[in-house]
């Protein structure tokens, strides 16, 4: 099979113009026998027997194999091209996500080791390139198919998909990249924003060191559609800077520099780092002016009750798995949400690859980021998710779309929290853990039920008859007091204490458009009994009174899942403004 490779920009809320994409055909191998590292394959003279797409895993129609049987090892291996404009620079090596554990050699020379299956990481590789070229970048990932204690998603333990489960990702399964920096250069920067100010605070992190310079500077420029808000410029002394800059004509009268899905507002920041009055680094970025809170028991957008309506995206794809097909195929899952009226995505089990953020935050679309959960509960499990729990949210802290953070859901990882005061603790403490390193967003302890301390009182539901619906939730006693999955939805001592009740799955309402063969929580026989059903679990919620948002479940077919509102590949089962329709209650 010829694919095209992704060749879009991977991280495009910190851009540099100088960058090569290494996406495509690489080598590639397994290593059942796990000898690849005693035989030396790091070295890259080995030939490898295979050839894959990057970044689409092994599993996938889109990597040019497609064996979903397990093979926990594998090797990849290409040439580096540096391009002769990167001269003299140094060159930063990027991988946004190798399922589970990566080691990472350029010309045999251990550049980079990482663990965690959906976080990013990089290395310096300028001192292991040789000056002549012919440089060689080989990777080894290691997974670990049958490890329940693995932070995994919906990846499933066992060889075929079955139930809520799907095929496997073992290795690169997001863009490799290079880029070349200046010895001194930014590094990353934080957004927070203060509509209630009209602030915006940015820290901004410099590093690297230039032997003999006197003063190094940040050049700030904010713009707000194509008109300049705010320039700084400031001396760096330290390796964190921190600045808040106000900015003018940013009021509350109508809102209209705000970032909501209604109106996706976004201000354009170039950043320029100077060493000695000379600049050596240009960074681009945007940011988005929002606020999240609770007010008397309200969810708020923007100082103002918001009535969250929500499609739960599992973000998988038939050819490519976990890894979207193209940058379009992104972009049009967020344009197909917004036309069926709903105003945000609970992103399930998955931390999403940066470009999707990029068009939720572009398009206007709020993001519920969820961290991929383990399945059971042990030492090694607590280490492994909050080590990159902690790496996700510092990867996408910048994000204007993303409204709250959900650590854990239905009890994964944690399945005896009832009664296991440990696990208790270990959900209380990843909610504290997020509070503590994003206190401008709202943390969910464990979504669906059993939930300890959380912000959000939020329930798991798929009863399809809409009697039972309205009688369940015409009253927040009734509300809280139900056990839709026969869960109880608060472990003891955390009872429900005035938190915004919000249905967080729902519907799942299963309805056959493809050839694709499967199941859901409730079947439709037809597009009139789809509607009707459709209607029937999503109006109740509307016009309840006590709910103050839903999140549908959900968009698209997924392997053998038929309870999408699309089919796998995307198509409509009914007219999307049926659906839109039905979402504002009509």
């Amino acid at each position: 099979m010829t694919n095209l490779p992704r060749a879009e920009y991977p991280r495009p809320q910190f851009n540099r113009d100088a960058w090569v994409c290494l996406n495509g055909e690489w080598d590639f191998d397994f290593d059942d026998a796990r000898v690849g590292s005693s035989e030396g394959w790091f070295t890259g003279e080995r030939d490898f027997t295979k050839k894959i797409q990057v970044p689409f895993s092994f599993e996938s129609a889109l990597s040019g194999i497609g064996d979903p049987t397990f093979h926990d090892v594998v090797w990849y291996r290409r040439q580096l091209d540096i391009p002769a404009a990167f001269q003299g620079k140094r060159i930063i090596l990027h991988f946004g996500a190798v399922d589970y554990e990566a080691s990472v050699w350029v010309n045999g020379q251990l550049v980079a080791m990482h663990e965690g299956g959906h976080t990013p990481f990089q290395a310096d590789i300028t001192d292991a390139l040789q000056s002549g070229g012919n440089n060689t970048l080989v990777v080894k990932a290691v997974d670990h198919g049958t490890d329940v204690f693995l932070p995994r998603g919906k990846q499933f333990w066992e060889e075929k998909s079955r139930s809520i489960w799907y095929t496997r990702t073992t290795g690169i399964w997001q863009s490799v990249w290079m880029e070349a920096v200046s010895p001194v250069h930014l590094r990353k920067v934080k957004y927070v924003a203060d509509i209630d100010t009209n602030e915006i605070q940015i820290r901004s992190f410099v590093g690297g060191y230039v032997p003999g310079a006197k003063n190094v500077s940040l050049s700030v420029n904010i713009s707000f559609a194509g008109e300049v808000i705010s320039e700084d410029t400031f001396l760096v002394r330290a390796g964190e800077e921190s600045r808040k800059i106000k900015l003018s004509g940013l009021n509350d009268h109508g809102m209209d520099r705000f970032w909501s899905p209604e109106r996706p507002n976004l201000y354009d920041v170039e950043y320029a780092v100077s060493v000695d009055g000379v600049e050596v680094d240009r960074v681009t970025s945007y940011f988005g002016m929002r606020k999240i809170s609770i007010e008397n028991g309200k969810f708020n957008l923007n100082n103002r009750p918001y009535y969250s309506k929500l499609v739960l995206d599992q973000g998988y794809f038939p050819d490519g798995n976990l890894t979207p097909p193209s940058d379009e195929a992104i972009k049009k899952d967020v344009v197909l949400m917004k036309e069926m009226g709903f105003n945000g995505a609970r992103k399930h089990q998955k931390v999403e690859d940066p470009r999707f953020l990029y068009w939720c935050d572009k398009l206007g679309l709020i993001v519920w980021g969820e961290m991929a959960n383990a399945c059971d509960y042990s030492e090694e499990y607590v280490r492994r998710i909050t080590k990159e729990w902690q790496e996700a949210i510092d990867r996408d802290f910048n994000h204007p779309s993303i409204a709250v953070w959900v650590p854990l859901n239905e009890s994964w990882g944690v399945p005896n929290i009832q009664i296991d005061v440990r696990q208790q603790q270990h959900a209380l403490a990843m909610y504290h853990l997020t509070k503590s390193l994003d206190p401008t967003r709202l943390v969910i302890s464990n979504d669906g039920w059993e939930m300890v301390a959380t912000d959000l009182y939020n329930i798991h539901d798929y009863e399809w008859r809409r009697e039972v619906l309205e009688d369940r939730y015409g009253s927040a006693q009734k509300a809280v007091s139900a056990m839709p999955a026969n869960r109880r939805l608060s472990v003891a001592g955390y009872e429900y204490d005035g938190q915004p009740i919000i249905i967080t799955e729902f519907g799942g309402i299963a309805y056959k458009k493809s050839e694709w063969e499967g199941w859901g929580y409730s079947g439709a026989s037809s597009d009139e009994d789809f509607v009707e059903r459709l209607r029937n679990v999503i109006q109740p919620m509307i016009f309840s009174g006590v709910v103050q948002g839903y999140c549908y479940t959900q968009l698209t077919d997924v392997e053998q899942e038929i309870n999408g509102l699309l089919t796998y590949d995307r198509q409509p089962k009914v007219p999307l403004e049926l659906i839109k329709a039905i979402n504002e209650g009509k």
